[in-house]
C-alpha cells in the first residue's frame, strides 16, 4: 500500500511561497477535452495567487463544458482539431500570444505533439486516474481505466500527476495518492473516489511543481 503523500506536497509548497521570488507572474494554459471538473477547480485555486496564474484554457471538442467553465471565469479560451495542434508555427503562435509558461493536462485526449513537449521541456504536467504505470497507455482514459480496475478485482486505484514525454503517460511522476477499492465498488463509485483524490491533490502538486521548477529544483 502506498503511504499518502499529501502533507509532504503541502508543507514543502509553503516555504516555497515565502522564499522564491518571481518578478512576473506565471501563466498556465489548460488543455482538457471534457466537462472541466478538474480545470474548475485549478481556476479556483489559483484565484489571486501570488505568483501563479490561468491565462488559457485549449480544447479540442467544441461544446466541451470546459469552454463554459473558462467563459465563466473570464478565461481566454481556444478550440483546437488534432491537424492544428500539430502545426508547429500556427500552435506556437498561440502559446507566445498568451504567454504560456506552464501546460496543465486535465483530461486532454490527444497526444501532445514533440514539439510542444520540446518547447516546454519539464513544463506540461498530466494527471491519470490510476496508479501507473497500470492501466496507462494509449485508450486508457476515463471511465475505461475505472472499468479495467473492476475487472481485474483491484484491492487499491488512485491517481498518477506526472510530467510529460512523446508518449503516453510515460514521464516522471511527480506524486501518486491512492484510495481503496471494494468488492462492491462499481466502475462509477470507482471514479468517484478517485475525482476525490484529482480535486484535493491535483491543484497542490502544480503549484508545488512549478515553484519548485523556479528555484532550479523541478
Amino acid at each position: 500500500m502506498r503511504e499518502n503523500n499529501r502533507n509532504t506536497v503541502e508543507e514543502d509548497s509553503k516555504p516555497l511561497l515565502n522564499n522564491i521570488i518571481i518578478e512576473n507572474m506565471l501563466s498556465i494554459a489548460i488543455f482538457a477535452s471534457g466537462t472541466g471538473t478538474n480545470a474548475a477547480v485549478i481556476i479556483d485555486y489559483f484565484r489571486d495567487h501570488p505568483t501563479i496564474e490561468v491565462g488559457l484554457v485549449v480544447c479540442n471538442k467544441e461544446g466541451a463544458g470546459v469552454l463554459d467553465i473558462a467563459a465563466q471565469h473570464g478565461i481566454t479560451s481556444v478550440v483546437v482539431s488534432k491537424q492544428q495542434l500539430n502545426d508547429e508555427a500556427y500552435f506556437m503562435a498561440i502559446m507566445k500570444e498568451h504567454e504560456t509558461d506552464y501546460i496543465v493536462l486535465a483530461g486532454f485526449l490527444l497526444l501532445i505533439p514533440e514539439y510542444l513537449v520540446r518547447n516546454f521541456s519539464n513544463r506540461i504536467i498530466n494527471i491519470h486516474p490510476a496508479l501507473l504505470p497500470k492501466y496507462g497507455g494509449k485508450g486508457m482514459y476515463g471511465m475505461k481505466v475505472h472499468q479495467a480496475v473492476r475487472d481485474n478485482n483491484e484491492a487499491e486505484t488512485g491517481i498518477t500527476i506526472h510530467l510529460v514525454n512523446e508518449h503516453y503517460d510515460e514521464g516522471e511522476v511527480l506524486a501518486q495518492y491512492n484510495v481503496a477499492v471494494t468488492t462492491e465498488d462499481t466502475p462509477e463509485q470507482i471514479a468517484k473516489k478517485v475525482q476525490v483524490l484529482e480535486h484535493l491533490h491535483f491543484p497542490v502538486v502544480i503549484e508545488s511543481a512549478i515553484l519548485k521548477q523556479g528555484s532550479g529544483n523541478f
